[in-house]
């Protein structure tokens, strides 16, 4: 019997817990776990005097030759960390440089359009971070974009970020200073949330500007889609794509995701041209090994343009590959990352023809509906196989969610079944029984 793989685990999420629990049954990992909830209190006040490059170091000294594989799915700088403790100790993992040119949207952008510039879009960066006065001051606004040769409308969004915060549309110098104009409390957290990936980037490779900066670029239009694969002895596997829905309209100038769906819709034609375009955009940056996750548009007349790569896979689309492809997107992370052929990771007998994450949120300012004990029970004695995860919060996590993505998202039901039409039958059922939301027919739903 062969010895169990000793793998360090960094900031695990919501995502990974199944795949943790999983683990722990049947023993073939012995799991070491490191990280912290940045995002929650008390757990935040630990950015108070964090420094990450200290930690890596401190990290490398304590697993020295005590574990076979490092691994994190983490998108704030777990995955950068992860790469780095890897490549300190010799074990297997992607090149540091290149997560690094995944994670920073200026040298993305910088590298997407030196390889493939018809697959991109002209991007420049505010010369001053978020929490500097001028990112307030309109006329500073101003200066900054005529001086990068750029044109209102323009989507603004942080050089490095999670969860689209501060991720919107604006239409003029004003708008956006408006919107950057936060409160002292959410420039300094986040300022503290940038600055552990500053910290490992800038050991790496020399920035051009620090994450907390605002990346301005043209505006893009069509339907968004994912795709998913890996990366192994240097060659690039496609393993599916992923429709992103959206909900009608704007708030705030931000689209709200409403879903993701699993097979696309996308015709095989344009299915074959966006995987295409990703594979190009992830040899690009050099990424050479490990799972990753690209976003793309897809335009009216079958452009196709990268919004970001993520070095790591989507957490939330795991049960949606499990069931649709039988394939366990964590467990072939973890393979990758002790270096073994992906072939060999485990799979399963596919179940479902179609699987979907429907994403719930409010708008008004309100926490989302908590569902009732026995509506509960009843969603696991219908559904056994899908999954929910409510999302509580304090008042004051609530107000700054409202604030930095202009919607709460209260709850995420991953679901599969046998075909679309049920898949969405079956989310309109429990979106009234377990929140009071009148679903929309599945044709009627917005495909971003």
């Amino acid at each position: 019997m062969s010895s169990p793989l000793r793998l360090l685990l960094l900031f695990q999420g919501m995502w990974e817990d199944e795949c943790v629990d999983a683990l722990r049954q049947d023993r073939a990992v012995e799991l070491r776990r490191e990280g912290f909830e940045s995002f929650g209190y008390p757990q935040v006040l630990r950015l108070l005097r964090f420094d990450a490059a200290r930690w890596a170091d401190r990290l490398a000294e304590r697993y020295r030759g005590r574990i076979d594989a490092v691994w994190s799915n983490d998108d704030q700088f777990g995955g950068l960390l992860a790469a780095v403790l890897a490549k300190r100790l010799g074990l297997p993992g992607a090149d540091p440089q290149a997560i690094v040119r995944a994670q920073h949207k200026v040298l993305l952008r910088e590298r997407l359009a030196a390889a493939m510039p018809q697959h991109t879009v002209r991007a420049a960066a505010l010369p001053w971070p978020l929490h500097d006065a001028r990112s307030r001051d309109p006329a500073a606004i101003d200066a900054a974009v005529a001086a990068a040769g750029l044109q209102w409308p323009l989507f603004g969004k942080p050089v490095k970020g999670t969860f689209s915060a501060l991720a919107r549309r604006v239409a003029d110098a004003r708008e956006l200073a408006d919107h950057l104009s936060l409160s002292f409390a959410d420039r300094w957290l986040w300022k503290r949330h940038a600055r552990p990936f500053a910290q490992l980037a800038a050991t790496v490779l020399p920035l051009p500007c620090g994450p907390d900066h605002v990346l301005l670029e043209q505006p893009m239009t069509g339907h968004q889609v994912n795709v998913d694969g890996y990366v192994f002895a240097g060659r690039v596997h496609v393993l599916g794509v992923v429709d992103e829905l959206m909900y009608p309209g704007t708030v705030q100038g931000a689209r709200h995701f409403a879903g993701f769906e699993l097979p696309s819709r996308l015709p095989a034609t344009l299915q074959d041209r966006v995987t295409s375009v990703a594979a190009m955009a992830v040899r690009a940056i050099g990424y050479d090994h490990g799972l990753f996750n690209v976003e793309l548009f897809v335009g009216e007349s079958g452009e196709v343009r990268v919004i970001e790569i993520n070095p790591r896979s989507a957490g939330q689309f795991a049960t949606l590959y499990r069931a649709v492809k039988g394939i366990d997107l964590e467990r072939l992370a973890i393979q990758l990352a002790a270096g073994l052929a992906p072939e060999a990771a485990p799979r399963h007998a596919p179940w479902a023809g179609a699987a979907a994450s429907f994403v719930f949120r409010r708008f008004d300012g309100l926490p989302g509906q908590r569902p009732a004990t026995k509506e509960l029970a009843w969603l696991h004695a219908t559904h056994p196989q899908s999954r929910l995860w409510t999302e509580p919060c304090s008042r004051g996590a609530l107000r700054r969610e409202y604030r930095w993505l202009g919607s709460h998202r209260y709850a995420v039901w991953n679901h599969a079944a046998a075909d679309r039409a049920t898949l969405f039958a079956d989310g309109a059922v429990v979106a009234q029984r377990l929140f009071g939301v009148t679903m929309p027919p599945a044709d009627d739903w917005q495909w971003a």
